[in-house]
Order: structure tokens, then sequence, then C-alpha cells
């Protein structure tokens, strides 16, 4: 049976601070998994990533000292596997830019890069892999987070999407300029922000954000 908002978008419910932590509370703070979901969740809060882009990158695209994510910059293969020439030409399309990120953001990626490597996972692995360094399929995370959201006691429809929008949200709360915006997103017109922006108009807004003060 089909569900009953099949073909339609439905408004995104934005997040708020309190309830990403409640979200990230809900996750293990010491089972590999739990760490690893953790970094997943503020990666698409705090960067603002689609989750196939978060799901593709590997650590050397997560530059530490200058608080920035390189999206879409590889063209290798996951896993040390090489690119069949479809895959190849699609990461040759993928636009490629920088996602800033803050302080308190990328310590929760740190801490999963420290309990990656004792599990022996390669460098060439997806950054956010399976225990084994294999590739985390986008279901499994379409799945997490609703599970996240019930046990968080978060009565809001919570997906990767919606994390990204609560992103975009919090930039605008702040005053950034439009154009910044459009550049850590990574739409291809200023014309895709503001639709994107104008569809938040029926939501509830966040006022007064100040995204480089998140508290995790």
């Amino acid at each position: 049976m089909a569900p009953a908002n099949k073909g339609r978008k439905l408004p995104p419910e934005l997040l708020t601070p309190e309830e990403v932590r409640a979200l990230l509370g809900a996750c293990s703070t010491t089972a590999p998994t739990g760490i690893r979901n953790r970094a997943l969740v503020v990666v698409l809060y705090r960067a603002g990533l689609r989750l196939d882009e978060a799901l593709a990158l590997i650590p050397a695209d997560v530059d530490v000292a200058d608080g920035v994510i390189h999206v879409g910059r590889r063209t290798r293969g996951l896993g040390g596997v090489p690119p069949t020439t479809a895959a190849r030409a699609a990461e040759d399309r993928m636009h490629v830019r920088e996602a800033g990120i803050d302080a308190g953001a990328l310590g929760f990626v740190r801490k999963w890069l420290r309990t990656r490597a004792s599990l022996g996972v390669g460098a060439d692995a997806p950054l956010f892999c399976t225990l084994a360094g294999g590739r985390v399929h986008p279901a499994y995370v379409r799945q997490l987070l609703p599970r996240l959201a019930e046990k968080a006691g978060i009565d809001k429809r919570v997906h990767a999407q919606g994390l990204r929008f609560t992103h975009a949200a919090e930039l605008a709360a702040e005053g950034m300029p439009a154009e910044l915006i459009q550049a850590q997103l990574g739409h291809e017109t200023l014309a895709s922000t503001d639709r994107y922006l104008r569809r938040m108009s029926g939501a509830d807004r966040l006022d007064a954000l100040q995204r480089r003060e998140w508290k995790p």
C-alpha cells in the first residue's frame, strides 16, 4: 500500500537546538556505531550536507584545522574499489565545494575518527562506514533517524533533509547573505536557495540562533 503522502512534498519540520541535543543523546556514547551515528547526525546538521554527500566522504575530506569539509572532491571509488565508468562520470558531475563546520561539531567527528582508527579501518574507506569498513546504506540512515527521534521523544518528522533545512534556517536567522547560504548548501543557482528558504515560511522559524556558539 502506497503511503498517504506519496508524490507530495511535506513542509520541513525544523528542529530546535534542544531537540538536536536530544537526538544525539539517543545515540550510544560508547558503542562504535553510536559514536559514528552521532558524528553523522552532527555533520548533516552543522554542515548542511545532503545524505549522499555525507556518506560519500572519506577522512581526508575533513579539514579539522580549518573547520572545512570538502564535498564532492573525490574521483576514486569507495573502500579502495575503483569506480565504474558510470560512477566516475557521476562523481565528475558532482559540484565541488567547501562546507564550513564549527569546532563543537568537529569534536564529534574527531571522536569517531579515533574510534574508526581503533577498529583498523583504512583511510580510503568511507568516513561513515560500517565497523568492517564497508559502505553505510542510505536506507539505514533513513530508518535510523526516526528511531532516534522516537527514543528522544521528538514528535516531528526527523530525516536527513530536515537537518539540512534546519541548518539553512539557522544561517538565515543569523542574517547570513543568501549567496553564502547558497555556497554552503551547494546550490547551483541563487534561485534554488531562494526557493529552499521560502519552503520554510510556513514552519516555525528559529530566532536569534548563533550557529558558531552551538553547544553540543
